[in-house]
This record gives structure tokens, sequence and C-alpha cells, in this order.
């Protein structure tokens, strides 16, 4: 890998501290920073490692960050490290940590529905759902229900979903008897609806809070 740089991008040092030697890498949640060191060593000098942590909580979100002493050494350590700590190069300090993270998940899930490109009949996993067979039981809708342990961000819930084509609306709702929140998604086919429930009920979102997606009456005649 070679990493260039621009005549009017200032002292290399600086163009260093911010752009090329720290990494973001998705981690479990026991990952100490020392546990984090040690994945992360082979590749080169460490500087520093930290891990993101909820500020109520002070719980892991399972992510990180592993500043090298070089640019080559954080290259190497994308190239080579595990695909599942899923490692890119991190924004520069003076951008919103919440907005990066909010990117990354984002990016990620495209990633994880890119396999699924085809249309909805021509994926497999969809053509086992016909309709002579008995394997979905409950009415199917356009619309869903989510529902999250953790508070929703409408515009974050929102760049999810509408992953899936044919998102018509996205609205966060307070149930008055349980006052907890939950989320109403509307699109504009019944198999988009299937598709976004079928990829992203159990979807861990952030990491560790993983949504519960159903169906929702719409007052359509399901059986279409």
């Amino acid at each position: 890998v070679f990493i260039a740089q621009s005549r009017a991008s200032g002292s290399h040092r600086d163009l260093e501290d911010e752009e090329l030697t720290r990494i973001f890498v998705m981690i479990p949640k026991t990952y100490t920073e020392e546990d984090l060191r040690e994945k992360f060593k082979m590749y080169g000098d460490i500087e520093y490692c930290s891990i993101i942590k909820n500020k109520t909580t002070g719980e892991s979100k399972g992510l990180g960050y592993v500043r090298y002493l070089k640019p080559s050494q954080a290259a190497r350590a994308i190239e080579e490290c595990d695909r599942s700590y899923r490692a890119i190069l991190a924004e520069p300090k003076n951008k919103s940590s919440e907005s990066f993270e909010h990117d990354y998940y984002s990016n990620n899930m495209r990633q994880d529905l890119r396999g699924n490109t085809l249309p909805f009949c021509m994926q497999p996993e969809f053509c086992s759902f016909e309709k002579t067979e008995p394997r979905i039981q409950e009415p199917v809708s356009k619309r869903l229900s989510v529902v999250s342990r953790l508070p929703f961000i409408q515009e974050q819930l929102f760049a999810l979903f509408d992953l899936v084509p044919g998102l018509e609306y996205c609205d966060v709702q307070r149930d008055p008897h349980t006052n907890s929140e939950y989320a109403v998604i509307q699109y504009s086919t019944a198999a988009s609806a299937i598709y976004a429930k079928y990829k992203l009920h159990g979807f861990e979102y952030p990491p560790g809070n993983r949504l519960t997606v159903i169906f929702l009456e719409d007052g359509n005649d399901s059986s279409e």
C-alpha cells in the first residue's frame, strides 16, 4: 500500500495525526483495551488503544480505535486483520464520533445487504416463500412495528430501513400504557416489508441491541 500526500495538505505529521495512523474497528463487547492491543500489536507499534463506551452505562459499544506510529502500520492492520473486525481508517477527530459511528453502522449494513441485490422473486432465500406454502404463519402487510431496548433516534432508524427499497415513512411512537417507544415503518409494497422483516428482525443496531420486527395490520387484504 502506498499513501500519497497532497502538496496542499500541510505538514506530513499533521496529516498523519488526522487521517492515516488511526483505525476504527468492530470488536466483541467483552474486549478490554489490553485485549485490543494484543490483537493488533502484530501489525506495528501502537501509540494507544481506546474502546468506545456508552456514556450512561459505561458498557462497551463493541467499537474501538487503534492508533499506530506509522501510516504503513495502520494500512497493514486494515489489510491483514480478520474481516470480522471490519477495520477502516478512522475519521479525523474533529468529526462528531456519533456521526462517524452512525455512518459506520450504515455502511456495514449496506455491505451485509449488497449480496442480496437481485429482485425479490429471483433470490433463493425468497423463492421459498410461496403462496401455497404455510411457512408464513402471521398476517403479512406493508407496515411493520419495530421494538428496541434502547431509545430510537428517528433519523438513524429511517436510514437503516431505507436500505430496503420502497420505504414510505418511519414514525417513532410511545405506548401510553407501558410508556415504551416503538416505531412504525411502512413500505410501498408487501414484498419490501417482508424483505425488511426477514433481514432486520434480530439485527443488532447498534451492536448488542437486537431489533424486534413484526407485521402490523394495514387494513389491506393480507392474502394478496
